[in-house]
């Protein structure tokens, strides 16, 4: 259902949030691996987000065909 991929993308959207803050973090301390590492994450969580954002616009869009 829609509402379910909207709230998906949203907690990857947010998941996505705080890893880009531990990695700017790591940055500013000089730890780049660590910093890397949360970059990746923040990537897979970015990309599921844009999944799942992707598919509530489809289903949203189903429904407003109905």
């Amino acid at each position: 259902m829609a509402h379910e991929a909207h709230r998906k993308a949203a907690e990857h959207h947010e998941h996505a949030t705080r890893a880009h803050h531990a990695a700017a973090e790591h940055h500013e301390k000089g730890n780049h691996e660590e910093a890397h590492e949360h970059s990746r994450i923040a990537y897979e969580h970015s990309t599921k987000a844009h999944e799942h954002s992707h598919g509530a616009h489809e289903q949203s869009s189903e429904a407003v065909a109905k």
